[in-house]
């Protein structure tokens, strides 16, 4: 097709990607920028026109699995306005307040909690640091320390199982969504363990405060107050990876339960509290379903022209083995993930990298486990870093101001990226374990 276009894929490429980056450096917003970034070559193509760009943009929404996002995002919004949260934040507490830095280990763990119940970090960011920032230095620690640890453990939600990239991988490259929620478990637990590892290490330098143990029956008292709200996420992933319903009737179903927990359990929400969940969850899912939109235009523009072909092309002559292969991967991602929201990363730069990565024989959910968790540090790099301009514009100050801070704690975080590429088991170990049919 693209034999007969008046364009090379060179001047293509130069013209997509040279727009979009001069769009984004102007600050246009990244679903309009890709949108706009599109049009000049349409207009230019006489196979094409400006109408492809509306109907590439549709065709992108006309997936079933695509409908969990929003789910998802209503099912995290039901729990912060129904109560469930500050329940959540109290077994936290009981359970790791004692140990160095209590309060910003309480901090990464109901990250984790979290992150098993909403699958989006700028969600997570923001309601953590509403909620931790000021907290943490009313108790004496440092204001960049505090919103560096609250960006960083946010990425946990983008990781760990469900995850709103896993559902957009899966349905964007054909990948089981079931085996990415497994994948997600192990290096999900080993970035907290590595973020509550820091935060030992930052309490003993600096002397930040620790909180009692809690006794055996708080501990139990305060678990069996939280039980019904972390058995979302066994409800999610159990239904999913169990074969009971579909990643998007998963997210139907989180939500009904989230719903009976924060009505009829804990009887904390009111329809004043619906109302809010609901706008929250539109605006939300606006801004990435759109995202997912106008990248799959762009993404088919890319394809139209065959520049991932000419791309792979020069990398291939390398000839690199599987090892050198994951670090070149995880490399691209981590830069695109500086300035590129993960969405649109995933619908462009996944598919030019999905042939390299088959090419020497990587496992479809190992190669996505690498990309996820490559740009989930994108979410706290300059100059996108969306999770850590959030907490920046809560704390009020300025996103170099805990610049240092977030750098410090990155470099345990990617020791464990090295240690999944490196060892793919760290990710395929749960999906052989549970369920091998998932695994290509």
């Amino acid at each position: 097709m693209s034999g007969a276009s008046v364009l090379s894929p060179a001047a293509a490429s130069w013209i997509l990607f040279g727009l979009f980056f001069s769009l984004m450096f102007l600050r246009v917003p990244v679903a309009f920028a890709l949108g706009l970034a599109c049009l000049p070559i349409l207009v230019l193509e006489p196979h094409l026109d400006t109408g492809t760009l509306m109907g590439e943009t549709f065709n992108a929404y006309n997936s079933f699995i695509l409908l969990a996002v929003p789910f998802f995002l209503l099912t995290a919004n039901l729990m912060n306005v129904g109560g469930i949260t500050d329940r959540l934040v109290r077994f936290s507490r009981d359970l790791v307040g004692h140990f160095p830095g209590g309060l910003a280990q309480v901090n990464v763990v109901l990250s984790i909690f979290f992150a098993g119940i909403s699958g989006s970090s700028t969600a997570d960011a923001a309601s953590q640091s509403k909620l931790f920032i000021e907290a943490q230095t009313k108790e004496g620690y440092d204001l960049s320390f505090s919103v560096a640890i609250t960006a960083v453990s946010a990425v946990l939600a983008v990781i760990v199982p469900p995850s709103i990239l896993m559902i957009v991988w899966g349905g964007v490259l054909t990948v089981s969504i079931g085996a990415l929620f497994l994948a997600g478990i192990i290096p999900g637990l080993l970035i907290a363990l590595a973020q509550m590892a820091t935060v030992h290490a930052y309490a003993k330098v600096r002397g930040y405060p620790t909180y009692p143990r809690a006794t055996l029956a708080e501990l139990l008292r305060a678990a069996s107050i939280a039980i019904p709200a972390l058995m979302t996420p066994v409800i999610i992933i159990g239904g999913k990876i169990f074969g009971w319903f579909t990643a998007t009737e998963s997210a139907c179903i989180a939500v009904l339960y989230a719903g009976v927990l924060s009505i009829v359990v804990y009887r904390e929400m009111n329809l004043k509290g619906l109302h809010s969940a609901l706008l929250d969850t539109g605006k939300l899912a606006g801004i990435a379903l759109f995202c997912v939109g106008t990248a799959s235009a762009f993404g088919w523009l890319l394809a139209y022209y065959q520049i991932p072909k000419a791309i792979l092309a020069g990398v291939s002559a390398w000839n690199m083995g599987f090892t050198e292969t994951g670090f070149f991967i995880a490399f691209v991602f981590l830069v695109v993930g500086c300035f590129l929201d993960a969405i649109p990363a995933i619908i462009i730069v996944g598919t030019i990298l999905q042939p390299l990565a088959m090419a020497v024989g990587m496992d479809p959910v190992h190669f996505a486990m690498v990309g996820i968790v490559s740009l989930a540090f994108g979410l706290v790099t300059p100059p996108y870093g969306l999770c850590l301009l959030i907490s920046c514009a809560i704390a009020k100050i300025r996103m170099i101001d805990a610049l240092k801070d977030v750098l410090i704690m990155l470099i345990p975080m990617l020791s464990v990226l090295a240690l999944l590429i490196v060892w793919p088991d760290v990710a395929l170990f749960l999906p052989r374990l549970i369920s091998p049919e998932f695994l290509k």
